[in-house]
C-alpha cells in the first residue's frame, strides 16, 4: 500500500514495487490520477491487481474508512509505504493554520494512524514491512519550515522507536530522509502561486528514481535509516557531528 500515489515519490514507488507485487493499493485524494497510473501499471504488468482509493488522510473518518475497506476485502498489505506528506514554507507567525493543521494531520497523525492500523494484521500474518518518508529535514531545525522540519523529526524519531518494538515480530521499519527532491511538493508548500520555489542548492537535489530504488535497497539490507543521494548522506553525516549552537549559529546566518 503506498499512501500518496498521485505524484512524486508515491509514483515512483509504485512503478518500481510493481514487478514485486500481485497486488496494490493506491492511496491518495486525486482519484483521477490514481487510475491513470493504475492503467499504466497493468500495461506493464498484466495480471496485477491494483485498487485505487480516494483517501483524504486528513480525516479520521477516511481512514476508518480505508482500514474497514481492507477488513472488508480481506487484504493485508505485507509493505505500507507511508509516502503521503506536506509541507509549509514562510514565518510560522504568519502561517495559515487550516495549513498547519494539514499538515500535522498528514504527517504526523495519518501516518501514526495507519501504522497502528496495520500493524495487528501484519503481526498475525508474520510478515510485514513499512516505509516511513521523513526527510533530512528530520536532522535539525530550519527557520521558515518550522513545522515541517518538526513533524518529520517526529516521523523519524517514530520509525527508530517502533522499529525497536517490531524487532521480535521480525517486521523492518525504515525510514527515509532524502533531500529536495524534485516533484510538486516545494509548488504546494508555497504560500504564493507565483513563487519560484523553495530555496535550496541544484546540486543537493536527488531524482524520484534514486530516492525510491535507494530506499528499496534499504529496507531489503535490513536498515533503519536512508539519506538517499550520496551528497545528502554525506550531507546527514555532517549535520550529526555539529554541535546545536554551530547549527543555530548557520541557520540564524542564512537567514540574515
Amino acid at each position: 500500500m503506498v499512501t500518496g500515489a498521485s505524484s512524486g515519490l508515491g509514483v515512483e514507488y509504485a512503478r518500481q514495487l510493481a514487478p514485486a507485487c500481485e497486488s496494490m493499493i493506491l492511496v491518495a485524494r486525486r482519484e483521477d490520477l490514481l487510475h491513470q497510473l493504475a492503467e499504466d501499471l497493468r500495461q506493464c504488468w498484466p495480471g496485477l491487481v491494483v485498487h485505487c482509493l480516494n483517501v483524504d488522510l486528513t480525516l479520521e473518518a477516511d481512514r476508518h474508512s480505508l482500514f474497514a475497506w481492507m477488513e472488508q476485502k480481506k487484504l493485508v498489505p505485507d509493505l505500507l509505504v507511508n509516502n503521503a506528506g506536506m509541507g509549509d514554507y514562510g514565518e510560522f507567525s504568519s502561517a495559515e493554520w487550516p495549513k498547519l493543521d494539514a499538515m500535522l494531520q498528514v504527517n504526523v497523525t495519518a501516518l501514526t494512524h495507519l501504522c497502528h492500523g496495520v500493524l495487528p494484521a501484519m503481526i498475525a500474518s508474520g510478515r510485514g514491512n513499512i516505509i516511513n518518508v521523513s526527510s533530512l529535514a528530520s536532522a535539525l531545525p530550519i527557520p521558515d519550515f518550522t513545522v515541517y522540519a518538526a513533524t518529520k523529526a517526529y516521523v523519524t524519531s517514530f520509525s527508530e522507536a517502533l522499529r525497536m518494538e517490531l524487532r521480535d515480530f521480525d517486521i523492518p521499519v525504515l525510514a527515509v530522509c532524502p533531500g529536495p527532491v524534485h516533484t510538486g511538493f516545494g509548488k504546494v508548500a508555497m504560500r504564493m502561486t507565483d513563487a519560484d520555489g523553495i530555496p535550496s542548492r541544484e546540486g543537493f537535489y536527488t531524482e524520484p528514481e534514486v530516492v525510491v530504488a535507494e530506499s528499496i535497497r534499504a529496507l531489503r539490507a535490513d536498515k533503519a535509516r536512508v539519506y538517499p543521494g550520496w551528497k545528502i548522506a554525506l550531507l546527514a553525516a555532517g549535520i550529526s557531528i555539529l554541535p546545536m549552537a554551530v547549527i543555530r549559529a548557520v541557520q540564524i546566518g542564512r537567514r540574515s
